[in-house]
């Protein structure tokens, strides 16, 4: 939340604040202010805060809950049902006993004074006896994009259809992380199309797993939800909704909003949308959704920006049992991922000189004590190689406790995806960042980074792009 600019007006105990934390008395008394706690069979616990203006409000805090851990079956979150002036408006799923900063929205609210109510919820595991929140924070933006992003953000019902049949399953699998916008231009002068997307914690269906590390760098689900058109005052545009669907398709909206907030639900286990509503859905999900993307950046540098998202997908990839023990860099299945380099890349692709397949770029790393072995981010699987342009995330798998001095180069590889060889060259211009996860599965600072061209081609299928 301290990442963008807001002004706010909030009120405790009746003084007007700006900007400024919420700082509460809890139970009990000895809690420290600044501290919320949620107990199991505890009275709900609220704050109030007052709005100036018509908005969309946010609230922030670092949510904990001891006992809890994503990588423990049984363990997996604690669950924290939030409302305002008596409305459900969102839930929490806690998946960590380690602070973990983290921001929702709230909702419209019109200027007066209001009451967040906060209360833990069914879908907790048994483990989890309290939520703690520490250092609450409610905005509303004065207004700008920020303000428009979070007015037209979606709201994601929880999943309760496929194989698994239980309403509360996104507190123990493909939980929503985190979300974020994009802008885009639209035909109609002054009007934009906004486009939100979400980081889902795994996905229990669709790409194969040791394919999602070497196609996009990560074991998270990372899809857009839905797009819509607004004119130069914010407002949207009518009949301009859309949303993917089952099979990634594109359909038009035809569900119900709460204000401008479109309701959809995760209906697959790739976590395609629905805009019918299960009625039996206890879990919905408002995520901050004022963040964008970087510029020339690969959608998961949003997962840089919260390191605590590399966490959580591995320890939802060792809790299910989909990581090979021990780890081997020669078979193609996932294996530890602190033993993999996380590394984004840009590269085109150019005109074909005839016809077959279009190329696709791995990378290759090389090890100071072996030189001579070769380890491929597509484990020579040629469908696993990149074909799409611009910046681009992969993985490479390396043996255990490697480290970035101990590389002796990464390499271009092109290969073709498919039948056949189209000739078109793919030319690498950029390696963005590259780095290891720790032992607690947080990423550590990037020491890999350059910027130049090379040209991987049929003639010469390889290139060393970075050595130390």
């Amino acid at each position: 939340m301290g990442k963008r600019a807001r002004q706010a007006v909030l009120a405790l105990t009746g003084v007007a604040v700006v900007g400024a934390p919420l700082l509460l008395t809890v139970s009990p008394a000895s809690a420290a202010p600044g501290v919320i706690n949620v107990q199991r069979n505890g009275s709900t616990k609220s704050l109030s805060f007052t709005a100036r203006r018509d908005g969309e409000a946010v609230i922030s805090f670092a949510a904990s809950a001891p006992g809890v851990s994503w990588a423990r079956k049984g363990a997996e979150s604690a669950v924290v049902a939030i409302s305002v002036d008596g409305r459900h408006v969102t839930d929490l799923v806690v998946p960590s006993s380690e602070p973990v900063a983290r921001s929702l929205g709230l909702g419209h609210v019109r200027p007066g004074r209001h009451k967040v109510a906060l209360r833990f919820a069914k879908g907790s595991a048994a483990t989890a006896r309290r939520v703690t929140l520490r250092r609450p924070r409610v905005e509303v933006p004065s207004g700008g994009a920020d303000a428009v992003a979070l007015r037209h953000a979606p709201i994601v019902v929880g999943r309760t259809l496929g194989s698994l049949g239980n309403p509360y399953q996104n507190s123990t699998t493909d939980t929503p992380l985190v979300a974020w916008h994009e802008t885009k231009a639209a035909a109609a002068p002054g009007h934009r199309i906004l486009e939100y997307s979400v980081v889902w914690s795994n996905e229990d269906g669709g790409t194969d797993t040791p394919a999602l590390m070497a196609r996009w760098g990560r074991t998270t689900d990372i899809e857009w939800i839905y797009r819509v058109e607004v004119d130069r005052s914010g407002n949207r545009v009518d009949d301009t909704g859309v949303y993917q669907a089952p099979e990634h398709q594109t359909l038009k909206f035809h569900g119900r909003y709460e204000g401008d907030h479109p309701l959809l639900q995760t209906c697959t286990s790739n976590n395609n949308m629905c805009d019918v509503i299960t009625p039996k859905s206890p879990l919905r999900f408002l995520l901050d959704a004022s963040p964008t993307r970087p510029d020339g950046r690969a959608r998961e540098v949003v997962m840089d920006r919260e390191p605590w998202t590399y966490r959580i997908a591995a320890q939802e990839m060792v809790r299910e049992g989909k990581i090979e023990s021990p780890s081997d860099p020669a078979t193609r299945e996932v294996g530890d991922q602190r033993t993999y380099l996380f590394v984004e890349f840009d590269k085109k692709t150019g005109s074909p000189t005839g016809s077959g397949s279009v190329p696709g770029v791995a990378l290759g790393v090389r090890l100071k004590d072996d030189p001579s072995t070769l380890y491929r981010s597509d484990h020579d699987q040629p469908t696993w190689s990149i074909d799409r342009d611009g910046a681009v995330a992969t993985t490479v798998e390396l043996p255990v406790g490697t480290t970035v001095a101990d590389i002796a180069s990464i390499e271009a590889l092109r290969r073709p995806i498919g039948v056949g060889d189209n000739g078109a060259p793919a030319t690498v211009t950029s390696l963005n960042r590259g780095f290891f996860l720790d032992d607690s599965y947080l990423p550590q600072s990037s020491s890999i980074g350059w910027k130049g061209s090379v040209a991987v081609t049929r003639e010469k299928p390889s290139a060393v792009v970075w050595r130390p």
